[in-house]
């Protein structure tokens, strides 16, 4: 069990957090895994219109809920796909292919739950991989992936950007 880093009443304000980019992604982490033991982690995205977050990818450890705050989230679960307004919830449950993306023509905002908590680490990492280049190699990427549960499907990002008019 992680040891608890921070000390109780623990409160993120409005525009407080640790950022780490991903690419078109703006991440916010709001609430780390080792303030709540490891049971679940909070961070809050932002997404320009029309932008793809991720290739079509799965998670073996964590569920992941998103919460839509403003914006259209574009979800493909499988085989469906669902556009998600604001006051929206979304469950990604561990195992299931899964994609997301801006299908607005406004900016995204929404909180993702990852329970448990763990895979935030990955994001750390992959957001210290994206400062020292543009866009790492898809081996890097899987690399870390495979540290952390997740398996990526690159090749599914062209017909996603064509389905759906995204960019990535």
């Amino acid at each position: 069990m992680p040891q608890l880093l921070t000390t109780l009443p623990f409160v993120v304000r409005p525009g407080e957090g640790r950022r780490a980019p991903l690419g078109s992604v703006g991440t916010i982490h709001k609430v780390p895994g080792a303030a709540t033991e490891g049971r679940l982690a909070v961070l809050e995205h932002t997404l320009r219109p029309r932008f793809l977050a991720a290739p079509m990818h799965r998670h073996s450890r964590e569920d992941e809920l998103s919460i839509v705050l403003s914006g259209k989230l574009g979800v493909k679960l499988g085989d469906d796909v669902v556009v998600a307004g604001a006051g929206s919830y979304v469950l990604k449950p561990r195992g299931q292919w899964h994609a997301y993306w801006n299908a607005g023509d406004s900016d995204l905002r929404f909180i993702e739950l990852l329970v448990p908590a763990g895979v935030e680490g990955y994001f750390e990492r992959l957001s210290r991989l994206f400062a020292k280049i543009d866009a790492p190699l898809a081996d890097d990427v899987k690399t870390l992936a495979d540290e952390y549960g997740l398996q990526i499907d690159f090749q599914s990002v062209p017909a996603l950007c064509q389905q759906f008019g995204l960019r990535f």
